[in-house]
């Protein structure tokens, strides 16, 4: 839907479900690191949290704009692959319940910026395919250099491509993955690669704001391009 012009646009975003604790109590939760949130409001938008429980596509409809988030690896069984030795603590539940949310927002032109794993549902919704273990490919570890220790990626933007526009010919993000890309789904452009040629963002032909990038921008709080971008595309 579109932004009404005496509020800020509402931008949803999706979440873990994942054993926490606060104070005394350990318990499973909703949660989603605060920097997505940050981003979001210092872009001008508000965030509402949606929990990997109780999907209904519905939602969309109180929603101006979407982030799928990162996380976790994606269940390989979501496009009919063998699990990678490497590839752990996958969350089907949330694989299906943020491939409802894309479809949800592709159908109803929703805007959408799909974060690192974002990225990879994205693909994978529409019915591409993942490497499972980038080093496998890329032969080094850079995308995801220490356990939880982000790298800096440089990319490399298409010419005359939303990302391009938002972004320049070449850009910086800090990156934490080792699955990315691979066979590309129909309908799906890359718009921008790693010198390693690992795939770093992806847009959906025929939508106005349909974006995934492999890198996390909510990481630099000094960047809100992307973000900024997607809430002035819910006007």
């Amino acid at each position: 839907m579109g932004s009404n012009a005496s509020r800020r646009p509402r931008i949803g975003i999706t979440t873990y479900l994942e054993p926490a604790a606060w104070g005394i109590w350990k318990r499973e939760a909703a949660l989603v690191p605060q920097v997505y949130l940050d981003a979001v409001v210092a872009a001008g938008g508000v965030p509402l949290l949606l929990p990997p429980v109780g999907t209904d596509p519905s939602v969309l409809e109180i929603l101006d704009g979407l982030v799928i988030a990162g996380g976790c690896d994606v269940d390989p069984g979501s496009y009919q692959a063998t699990p990678h030795p490497e590839t752990v603590d996958t969350r089907p539940g949330r694989d299906d319940h943020e491939a409802i949310l894309i479809r949800a927002a592709l159908d109803s032109d929703v805007p959408l910026l799909a974060i690192c794993r974002g990225l990879q549902m994205l693909n994978v919704t529409l019915g591409g395919t993942l490497h499972q273990h980038l080093p496998d490919v890329v032969a080094h570890d850079a995308h995801r250099p220490e356990p939880a220790t982000f790298g800096t990626v440089e990319v490399k933007t298409e010419p005359g491509t939303l990302t391009a526009r938002i972004l320049g010919e070449r850009a910086d993000g800090s990156c934490y993955h080792h699955q990315a890309l691979d066979v590309v789904a129909p309908g799906l452009k890359v718009t921008a690669r790693a010198d390693d040629g690992t795939v770093e963002a992806a847009e959906v032909e025929g939508h106005d704001f349909a974006l995934g990038v492999q890198w996390h921008p909510e990481e630099n709080p000094e960047d809100l391009r992307l973000f900024t971008a997607l809430i002035r595309s819910t006007s």
